[in-house]
């Protein structure tokens, strides 16, 4: 890859870092709550993975936060 390629990757990837930040720190995110949801929906995921050999039952009803 060309160093000009690179350059801009890597501003590309700064700006973007940047807008994370700044979204996880403001004062109007719901980062708790978006991080509960992601959490309990790859946590139904792994349930509903291992299921089939476990025996156990899962359910696939939607987080709390959209009923």
């Amino acid at each position: 890859m060309s160093d000009a390629w690179s350059g801009i990757i890597s501003v590309a990837l700064a700006i973007v870092g940047i807008a994370i930040i700044a979204v996880l720190v403001s004062k109007q995110a719901n980062t708790p709550q978006v991080i509960q949801a992601a959490t309990q929906g790859f946590a139904s995921d792994i349930g509903a993975a291992v299921s089939p050999v476990t025996g156990g039952a899962t359910s696939l009803s939607a987080p709390t936060m959209f009923n």
